[in-house]
């Protein structure tokens, strides 16, 4: 029997809605693009030694303690790494990049009030420096200050950043806003510039989903899942395609696989439930 004109709008609402909550809460916000690397072999006890022979070689040069403390901060030895940073500013009080490095600890010690300090500090130094507006820019974006975040991730585009996430950030807020085009703008030029990066592929992903692309987003989550199988968000995603794609037993087998990494994952849960087997048997009987 044909489906009625209220059923079919119904259904067609019942998904719009689906999407629009499962892209609230899968929308790309956290990024390796925006956290500190973390490398526990740059604060080795032989590299750090060997830093430290460069300092006591050299005690009145900053730049042996911003290196230093940036090992240091890649090691995840954020008290060390502060007091490194300290020093460098204190023997060159216009060291923005130290300032900027300070920033970026400060940040991963939950102090988003020192690190904005630090990095106004850099710009004031040097109004050029594309790396502080980024940082500056990823603080405000996380603290809703749209605006001020837009006008600096557009700054370092227009200084000519080679630095993906001033791309990638910018595309978040196109993204959070509903322009789903810009974002995808965006997120393909992060792409082309850091093509190793998943993050841009799932955030390209969703918002080709919004735009009801479905094909271009199954592309994008299947470049994630096939660098990345335990990205449990990724196969969710990809799942969402699929199933958008009519293609609901595949798109089963994805939103289990995103369940089995893991289990409290509610997209992934619900999109079980609404692609399983015996859910859709009972529809049929019905």
């Amino acid at each position: 029997m044909p489906e009625s004109g209220t059923g079919r709008g119904r259904r067609l609402a019942f998904a719009a809605a689906t999407l629009a909550l499962f892209l609230g809460a899968c929308t790309t916000d956290q990024t390796t693009f925006n956290k500190a690397v973390i490398d526990p072999a740059a604060g080795s006890e032989a590299n750090i030694g060997s830093l430290t022979s460069v300092i006591q070689r050299n005690p009145t040069d900053a730049n042996g303690y911003n290196v230093r403390g940036t090992a240091y901060g890649q090691a995840g030895k954020l008290k060390e790494a502060i007091a490194d940073f300290d020093t460098a500013l204190k023997l060159n009080p216009n060291f923005y990049q130290a300032y900027a490095n300070r920033a970026l600890v400060q940040r991963r010690l939950g102090r988003d009030d020192l690190a904005l300090a630090d990095y106004n500090r850099a710009l004031q130094i040097n109004p050029s420096y594309d790396v502080a507006y980024i940082g500056r820019g990823n603080i405000y974006r996380q603290n809703k200050q749209t605006a001020q975040a837009l006008a600096d991730f557009n700054q370092a585009i227009v200084l000519r950043t080679n630095d993906p996430r001033a791309y990638h950030n910018r595309a978040l807020i196109y993204q959070a806003s509903g322009q789903q085009q810009l974002a995808i703008d965006d997120f393909s030029k992060a792409i082309a510039m850091s093509p190793a990066n998943l993050e841009p592929f799932e955030g390209r992903g969703l918002s080709y989903l919004a735009l009801g692309d479905y094909k271009a987003a199954l592309e994008d989550f299947n470049e994630v899942v096939k660098r990345d199988r335990n990205s449990f968000t990724g196969w969710t995603n990809q799942g969402l395609a699929l199933e958008r794609l009519g293609e609901r037993d595949k798109a089963f087998a994805a939103f289990s696989k995103s369940a089995a990494l893991n289990p409290n994952y509610r997209p992934a849960l619900d999109g079980m439930k609404r692609t399983s087997p015996s859910n859709m048997a009972q529809r049929t009987t019905t």
